[in-house]
């Protein structure tokens, strides 16, 4: 398995974690930690079904902006739950090797 580089997005996280407490009227990342954790994880869902509308559609431009509007609310809301990215890389990370047939049996959802 290539080695995942997170960095981009362990950065943006960061930049999420300062926006936590900040003004709501000026801040979008703000106003979402205001919404709490039900109105991330919507707006997280609207932000999915609009990236699978692009996969489908097949306009690479959008599917890349859709894409990084996904990343960017998902983190919002492991941020939100407190679950900092290196916690999902590790979990990546320990999947390497493992055929995914395998990996979701293994977790009993197949």
């Amino acid at each position: 398995m290539a080695e995942i580089d997170g960095s981009a997005l362990d950065r943006l996280y960061s930049v999420i974690e300062g926006r936590r407490g900040a003004d709501p009227a000026t801040s979008y990342t703000a106003r979402l930690f205001a919404a709490g954790s039900a109105g991330i994880a919507r707006k997280l869902g609207e932000e999915a079904l609009e990236t699978v509308i692009e996969g489908v559609r097949g306009d690479a431009p959008r599917l890349v902006a859709e894409s990084a509007d996904l990343l960017y609310h998902l983190l919002v809301l492991w941020a939100d739950r407190g679950i900092a990215p290196g916690e999902v890389w590790r979990a990546l990370e320990r999947r390497g090797g493992i055929s995914g047939i395998d990996e979701k049996r293994s977790r009993g959802t197949e």
